[in-house]
């Protein structure tokens, strides 16, 4: 076993294995931090270019990039408030509001440091747990998996805002927005209005980057601010070195998280999704110093980003163990594997034990290596928080709509991603924590296929019996006593700062906080028809289609009924506060900045409008020129200038890169068949 991971190390080292290890971890670095991108659409791209390649090299690459992009998703999360990829949800939740607060670099510092951390201890467990780990993941199956993501969409809705019912809520709408689409059990199409866009569900990239990234970039332009509320002159301890410090200083906590990231990354099909709510959550319930979470608190980021960094390992473990990819990204791996002429399983624990052990050594140092380098790069980062949000968000923008664009190539992608826009907007103005919906319409059908298949073989509920089964379900009920124990604690604290200073209470922030019970009724309300309308929907449906839409509708529709009696007691207490329903409504409104909100959206419809009749390349480009010119105040010179550059951006990635197939517009049709032989079409 030595002389193989010595060998497995040689290989690493070995020209050009290094080289393009070094060349995809690069591309990983760009290819995370650009929201909508991530791992699987970097290894979709590459994989053809391994095909020829000797093994270690043509995996050094495929490796050096999908194990990087769980470190530079990291940017966007704590710049943007746009979770970079899926493994990095739990990020935002405190790195967005260090951001604001200044301290971005000190988030960066943080978060690669324990990146790296995270990604060693990952790939060391997976080399001296592949032998002996068989047992555990074979014991976990169907009951297993869904107890697991249940305790997963627990974490999220009870640790994502100050109101535990709305999280459950927004967790259970997302469910139900996972049910869109044809059922996988029996062929029978559910909630799709006819629509054919939706027989294919709803494409996650899209969902995440309305409900996310539209509500930010919106907050930058309403309010002509930038990301950081806090000049920079004034933005004292946020330093690199202080996130560096940070990591040390919470050592146990990455341990933790990291041990936890490792292990639960080897469960097929659900460690990705759930393992930063996961590690989350064990930093929020086992912190008892004035925790800040949601407001600004360095350990929000020091556990999710050591435990989606530790995943990388222990994915690989069932994938090269038994074949059994846990992922979408581990799918396409264990394809690459099969193309070298690698048959994982025995033969890579015996025969082929060194490159086994080379897979390992690529994970060490490409975690190393990237970190070194973003902690370099990170102070140039982070100046961006102090950059006007004016300039900042037409590029954005251009990202999320062509983000949204890799979900299938559908004018159908760009119409989710606005209407997530809006209804993420009314979440966060009316106190509704977004990041249940998003786990929940990831977990959805997986949630849905192992409850239906524990139901079948354990003959009803006799799977609850199951060990494993009731461990998890008593950590679930942890869970939900220590949510209620510390949302009570909270508010107890909360009303001793609003006697002792006004200014203080005012401090509390972070996703689900915000108070408009204005915006927040008809939103309940909303909620409360379509849940019941759902579960009605549903009745004519075969037993197996319609058994987990009519479990989750029914009750979600009663919890949305004592939200309702919530929203509805506060709206009447601001009345008597306000003194006269006019005031209500205008303090409402100047708090949601609603008429910006309206405006601001209304130039996105434009854009899709717009994009109809010249095509979406003319049409970002005249999007981001005239933002800044009209809605930005600045010169026709830069906006022009900006305009360009965004449309040489997307000509020379989007289209000649990537090879998007773009939507065929009016112009297309009409004016294409005259241009000139030597100007290219592309460029339209």
């Amino acid at each position: 076993m030595i002389e193989a991971l010595w060998t497995g190390l040689q290989l690493v080292f070995e020209w050009p294995s290094i080289g393009f290890l070094m060349l995809g971890a690069v591309l990983g670095i760009w290819i995370g931090a650009v929201p909508g991108l991530g791992g699987i659409i970097g290894l979709v791209l590459l994989l053809p270019f391994t095909f020829g390649m000797e093994p270690v090299p043509a995996l050094a690459l495929l490796l050096g990039l999908w194990t990087v992009t769980t470190t530079s998703d990291t940017i966007a999360s704590v710049m943007l408030g746009i979770p970079g990829t899926a493994a990095s949800q739990a990020t935002i939740l405190d790195g967005y509001p260090l951001a604001q607060q200044g301290q971005a670099a000190r988030a960066f510092g943080a978060a690669f440091t324990v990146s790296a951390f995270g990604g060693v201890f990952g790939a060391m467990i997976l080399a001296f747990s592949l032998p002996i780990i068989a047992p555990l993941i074979l014991s976990f199956r169907s009951p297993e998996l869904f107890m697991l993501g249940m305790l997963g969409l627990t974490m999220v809705g009870t640790l994502s805002g100050s109101s535990v019912l709305k999280g459950l809520v927004a967790a259970m709408l997302g469910l139900m927005l996972g049910f869109i689409g044809m059922a996988e059990t029996i062929a029978e199409p559910r909630y799709t209005f006819q629509a054919l866009y939706l027989l294919d569900e709803l494409p996650i990239i899209p969902v995440v980057l309305g409900l996310f990234a539209l509500p930010e970039l919106l907050e930058l332009a309403v309010r002509n601010v930038s990301i950081s509320r806090i000049p920079k002159d004034q933005s004292d301890g946020g330093g690199i070195m202080d996130g560096v410090r940070d990591a040390f200083r919470y050592w146990w906590l990455a341990l933790r998280c990291s041990f936890l990231g490792t292990y639960i990354g080897m469960l097929p099909g659900l460690g990705a999704s759930i393992v930063d709510w996961v590690a989350y959550g064990h930093a929020v319930q086992s912190t008892k110093d004035n925790p800040r979470f949601g407001r600004g608190d360095i350990r929000g980021v020091i556990a999710p980003e050591a435990a989606n960094n530790a995943i990388k390992g222990g994915a690989l473990v069932p994938t090269v163990a038994f074949g059994i990819p846990g992922s979408l990204g581990t799918a396409i791996l264990l394809g690459a594997l099969v193309v070298q002429g690698l048959r994982p399983g025995p033969s890579m624990l015996t025969d082929n034990l060194h490159i086994t052990f080379s897979l390992v050594w690529m994970i060490v140092v490409a975690n190393v290596v990237v970190a070194i380098l973003l902690l370099f790069l990170a102070k140039q980062v982070a100046k961006i928080a102090f950059v006007p949000g004016h300039l900042i968000v037409p590029g954005v923008i251009m990202f999320v709509f062509m983000g949204s664009w890799l979900g299938g190539s559908s004018m159908g992608d760009w119409i989710t991603c606005l209407s997530m826009g809006i209804i993420g907007f009314v979440m966060k103005r009316g106190g509704w924590p977004r990041p249940p919906l998003i786990l929940a319409l990831i977990l959805g059908n997986i949630l849905e296929n192992t409850f239906q298949i524990s139901m079948r073989v354990g003959q009803g509920w006799g799977w609850l019996s199951r060990p494993i089964v009731l461990v998890i379900l008593a950590l679930i009920v942890l869970t939900l006593v220590f949510a209620v124990s510390g949302i009570v604690k909270r508010r107890q604290q909360q009303a001793k700062l609003t006697e002792q200073s006004h200014e203080d209470a005012d401090d509390e922030g972070g996703e689900g906080s915000e108070k408009n019970p204005l915006i927040s009724l008809p939103f309940s309300v909303l909620l409360g028809v379509m849940f019941v309308w759902a579960g009605i929907e549903a009745q004519p449906w075969h037993e197996e289609v319609k058994q987990f839409p009519v479990t989750i509708a029914f009750p979600a529709a009663l919890l949305t009924l004592a939200i309702i009696y919530h929203d509805a007691r506060a709206l009447h207490a601001e009345r008597i506060n306000a003194g006269s329903w006019d005031d209500v409504f205008r303090q409402s409104a100047e708090q949601a900045v609603l008429g910006r909100s309206l405006q601001f959206f209304g130039y996105l419809i434009a854009l899709i409008l717009i994009s109809l009749v010249i095509g979406q390349k003319l049409a970002l480009a005249l999007f981001i020129g005239i933002y800044l010119w009209r809605w930005g105040k600045y010169s026709a010179r830069l906006s022009i200038s900006y305009a360009i550059g965004g449309w040489f951006f997307i000509v020379a990635f989007y289209d000649r890169i990537m090879n998007l197939l773009f939507h065929r517009s009016l112009l297309q049709s009409w004016v294409y068949p005259s241009l000139p032989d030597w100007l290219p079409a592309y460029f339209f």
